[in-house]
C-alpha cells in the first residue's frame, strides 16, 4: 500500500483540530468509498472547510474565500486606501483565500495588512524552493537597489542619461555598495553581500544580458520586431483580427468622443503600398490590431491626475499580414478623451522618411509598448492565470477529497499558486507595491484589472481553441489540424500551444474515461458537483449567473473543463511568464511605463516641443521608466522568469500520484512521451527558415511552449502549475 504524506503535522502543543488522516494512493469516487473510510473522508473535508470565522494561524489547513479587500492600507492615510475588488457591481473580481485579519479602523470593509499573509500550511514552499526563492529575491532586490543608491538619491525621477548608461547595466555591471548605503534595504542584504563577496569579482554585480539583446541589440527599434512579438512574444493573447472597418469603440460617445476611429483607409493603404484596398484586406482576413482603446480610455484622466510622473492614452495599433507570413506595422492611434478643461485629442502616427515624424513614430510605439506591458501584467498574466486559478484551488480542497480522482489529477497543477499569490498581494499588486510604482496605471492598476475581468473574462473562452476563435485568430475547420484554421499560419504561440493543448486533452480524456463510464456517473458525483457549483457561485461569484458556464453533466464536458483548468495553470501561464526577462529585461523593448505625453498633443507645450525637436533621443529616454523604475522591473522580471531547482514540469514522472492503476499509468506515460515529441517538433520549427516569425537573423527562437527546462532563466519550460 502506498500513502503519499506530502503534508505537515503539528505538535500536540499547537491547537490542531484533532488527528490527521492520510489516505492511501487508491482513489475512490464518493459513491464507491468503502464504508470504513467514508467518515474519515467527510471529516477531512469538513476540517479543510473550517467554519468561516476567526483569524487564520500559520499552522492552519483551512480553505475559505474572501474578496480582495487587503490591497490598500487606509489606516495610514486616505491616499493609501484602495477599493474592495469582488462582491460588488462596481468592481467584480474572483475571490482569494480568507485570512481573517482584523478590519481597518477607517474602513470596515477593508482588512488590515498586519503580519504575514496566511495560506493553508500545505500550500507553503518546500524547503529547497524557499531557500532558492529567498536568495533569488534578495539578489534581485540588490540589483534594483544598487543603481538607486548610486545615482538617484537626489532625484528619484531621474532617467537614463544615455543609451550607453543602459548598456552598462549588462556590460560592465555596477559596483556593490556598502551596506550602510542601502538605506531601508540595510537589514536584508548584508548576509547576501557577504555571500556574493566570497567569490572573484566580488565588487561587481551584473544583470544577465537578456536573450533578445544577446541576439540583436537594436531589434527594439525595428517595426518588424514590434510586430513579430505580438505573435511570438510574452503577450500573444492580445492581437486580434480586424473584422470590420472603420474601427469603432463600444464606449459612450457622449462621454468619450466619436466611436469611429481616426484611422482612415487612405492612411492604411498608403502604408500597405497600395497592394490592395482596406476593404479587400478585411475580406481576405489580412488586417489585425492591438486594441487598448476601450479598456484604457476611461482611466486616462484618472491616471494623469496622479502625483507620480506618468501618462496614458487609449490606443489602437493596426498590422497587415504580408505574403511571407510576417506582419507589417501600419498605424498607431493615440486618444485622450475630453475633460472639463479640454476637448478630445487624438492623432494617427505612421512610419515616415521625415525625421520629425519618424521620432514621433518611435515615441508612439513606446506608448503602445507600455500599454501592452500593463495589459500583459495585469490581465493576461495576473488576472487570467494567478487570480482566476485561486478559486479552483480553494473549491477543490473544500469539496474534493484527497481520495477523489479529480483532486489527484488537479492537485499537481495547484502547487505553490496560493503562496505566490499571497506574496503578490504583499509586494506586487498591493497599494504602493511594485506594479503601482513602475507601471503606467499607478494606483488604478487593480481597478483596471477588475474592469478587464468584468468585460473580458469568461471561463468558456479560456480554452486555447476558444480564445483563438474569439479573437478571430482561428476559425473552426474539422478538416484542419487541431480542428482549427489559423488566420496567420506562422503564429508561433498558437502553433506550439495547440500541440500542448491536444496533448493535455488526450491525457485528460483517458484519465476521465478510467473513472466515469457515462453521464450519470458524472452528474451523480456529489463532491464533483459541489466543487464546480462553488467555483461558479462563490469563487467567481460575481459572474455566477452568466449563461456560458459549462455544466459537468457528461464525461466530455468534464474532460473539457479539466483540460481548460490545466491549460491555464500550466501552459497559459508559462507562455506569458518565462519569457519576461528575455523580452522585458532590456526595458526599451518593453517599457513598463510612459512618463511623458506626445510632444504634439494639443494644446502643445511649446517648451516640450522645442526640447523634442532639439534632442529627440533625450525626449524618448525621458518617456522611458526612471532608473529606479527600470532596474526594479528588471529585477522582478528576473525573479519571475526563473525556474527553481525543485520545479515539477508538465508530464514529469515526479508528480504522478497514481501507482496501481495500469490504464492510468499507461496514459500518463503516453502523455510524457508526447510532450518529448513536441519538444522535437518545436526545435525543428525554430530551424525552419520559411517560418519567419520564429527563425531568422537575430530572432529569439520561440521556445516558451517547450515542456521541460533546467533551473534558472531559460525562456522555456512548462511547470505543472502557476508556481512563480
Amino acid at each position: 500500500m502506498t500513502i503519499r504524506c506530502n503534508s505537515w503535522l503539528q505538535p500536540r502543543s499547537d491547537a490542531a483540530p484533532g488527528k490527521r488522516v492520510f489516505f492511501s494512493n487508491k482513489p475512490y469516487l464518493p459513491s464507491q468509498t468503502p464504508p470504513g473510510l467514508q467518515s474519515y473522508r467527510n471529516k477531512d473535508l469538513a476540517q479543510k472547510r473550517g467554519d468561516g470565522t476567526g483569524k487564520r494561524l500559520p499552522t492552519d489547513r483551512i480553505y475559505d474565500y474572501d474578496v480582495y479587500n487587503d490591497l490598500g492600507n487606509p489606516d495610514t492615510g486616505a491616499n493609501n486606501a484602495r477599493p474592495v475588488l469582488g462582491g460588488n457591481k462596481q468592481f467584480p473580481y474572483p475571490r482569494r483565500c480568507r485570512t481573517g485579519r482584523a478590519r481597518s479602523a477607517k474602513d470596515p470593509h477593508s482588512e488590515t495588512r498586519s503580519g504575514d499573509v496566511y495560506v493553508p500550511r500545505d500550500e507553503a514552499f518546500s524547503e529547497s524552493k524557499n531557500v532558492q526563492f529567498s536568495l533569488k529575491t534578495l539578489t534581485s532586490v540588490l540589483h534594483a537597489a544598487v543603481p538607486a543608491v548610486q545615482s538617484t538619491l537626489v532625484d528619484p525621477e531621474q532617467g537614463f542619461q544615455s543609451f550607453f548608461v543602459i548598456d552598462k547595466l549588462f556590460e560592465d555591471g555596477v559596483e556593490l555598495p556598502r551596506a550602510e548605503d542601502l538605506g531601508f534595504l540595510r537589514s536584508v542584504v548584508p548576509r547576501l553581500l557577504e555571500l556574493l563577496r566570497d567569490g572573484p569579482g566580488d565588487r561587481v554585480l551584473l544583470f544577465d544580458r537578456p536573450a533578445n539583446v544577446q541576439k540583436d541589440k537594436f531589434a527594439w527599434l525595428r517595426d518588424e520586431e514590434f510586430a513579430r512579438e505580438t505573435l511570438a512574444g510574452i503577450n500573444p493573447y492580445a492581437i486580434e483580427l480586424v473584422r470590420e472597418f472603420p474601427l469603432r469603440s463600444k464606449l459612450d460617445p457622449a462621454v468619450y468622443g466619436p466611436a469611429e476611429s481616426a484611422i482612415t483607409a487612405e492612411q492604411l493603404e498608403t502604408q500597405m503600398g497600395h497592394v490592395m484596398t482596406v476593404a479587400e484586406a478585411v475580406k481576405q482576413r489580412r488586417l489585425f490590431m492591438l486594441d487598448y482603446h476601450d479598456l484604457f480610455l476611461p482611466y486616462v484622466h484618472k491616471i494623469r491626475s496622479l502625483e507620480k510622473r506618468t501618462t496614458m492614452y487609449g490606443s489602437r495599433t493596426v498590422f497587415f499580414l504580408c505574403d511571407d507570413g510576417t506582419l507589417r506595422l501600419l498605424a498607431i492611434e493615440l486618444t485622450r478623451p475630453a475633460s472639463a478643461s479640454s476637448p478630445q485629442w487624438r492623432q494617427v502616427f505612421t512610419s515616415s522618411t521625415d525625421t520629425t515624424k519618424s521620432w514621433l513614430w518611435r515615441m508612439a510605439k513606446s506608448h503602445v509598448r507600455a500599454h501592452d506591458a500593463g495589459h500583459h501584467e495585469l490581465v493576461t498574466h495576473w488576472l487570467r492565470t494567478h487570480c482566476a486559478v485561486e478559486p479552483y484551488i480553494i473549491a477543490a480542497n473544500r469539496h474534493l477529497s484527497e481520495m477523489h480522482p479529480v483532486y489527484r489529477l488537479l492537485h499537481p497543477h495547484f502547487r505553490y499558486t496560493m503562496r505566490i499569490n499571497a506574496l503578490a498581494r504583499s509586494a506586487l499588486i498591493n497599494g504602493g507595491g511594485i506594479i503601482e510604482l513602475t507601471f503606467s496605471p499607478g494606483k488604478y492598476a487593480m481597478e483596471l484589472s477588475s474592469a478587464a475581468y468584468d468585460k473580458l473574462w469568461r471561463f468558456d473562452m479560456e480554452a486555447l481553441p476558444a480564445d483563438l476563435v474569439r479573437r478571430g485568430m482561428a476559425e473552426e475547420d474539422p478538416e484542419a489540424e487541431h480542428g482549427l484554421k489559423l488566420a496567420i499560419k506562422d503564429y508561433p504561440f498558437a502553433n506550439d500551444g495547440l500541440l500542448i493543448w491536444d496533448a493535455i486533452k488526450s491525457w485528460v480524456n483517458a484519465y476521465v474515461a478510467s473513472y466515469y463510464a457515462d453521464a450519470g456517473s458524472v452528474a451523480g458525483d456529489v463532491e464533483l458537483q459541489a466543487f464546480w457549483n462553488e467555483v461558479r457561485t462563490v469563487g467567481h461569484g460575481d459572474k455566477k449567473d452568466a449563461p456560458w458556464w459549462p455544466k459537468l453533466d457528461t464525461p466530455e464536458t468534464l474532460s473539457h473543463t479539466l483540460t481548460t483548468i490545466i491549460w491555464v495553470a500550466a501552459a497559459h501561464h508559462a507562455a506569458v511568464n518565462f519569457g519576461q526577462y528575455d523580452f522585458g529585461g532590456y526595458f526599451p523593448n518593453r517599457p513598463s511605463i510612459a512618463r511623458t505625453k506626445m510632444p504634439v498633443e494639443e494644446p502643445v507645450d511649446a517648451a516640450a516641443m522645442e526640447a523634442f525637436l532639439d534632442n529627440p533621443d533625450k525626449a524618448l529616454r525621458e518617456c522611458f521608466p526612471s532608473q529606479v523604475q527600470a532596474t526594479l522591473v528588471m529585477a522582478v522580471l528576473d525573479v519571475l522568469s526563473s525556474h527553481s531547482s525543485d520545479e515539477e514540469y508538465l508530464g514529469g514522472e515526479e508528480t504522478a500520484p497514481w501507482s496501481d492503476e495500469v490504464a492510468v499509468k499507461a496514459a500518463y506515460a503516453g502523455f510524457g512521451k508526447r510532450l518529448k515529441e513536441v519538444e522535437g517538433i518545436i526545435d525543428g520549427r525554430n530551424k525552419d527558415r520559411k517560418l519567419k516569425n520564429r527563425c531568422g537573423a537575430g530572432i529569439v527562437p520561440y521556445q516558451l511552449m517547450k515542456p521541460f527546462s533546467k533551473p534558472g532563466v531559460t525562456g522555456m519550460g512548462i511547470p505543472n502549475s502557476t508556481s512563480i
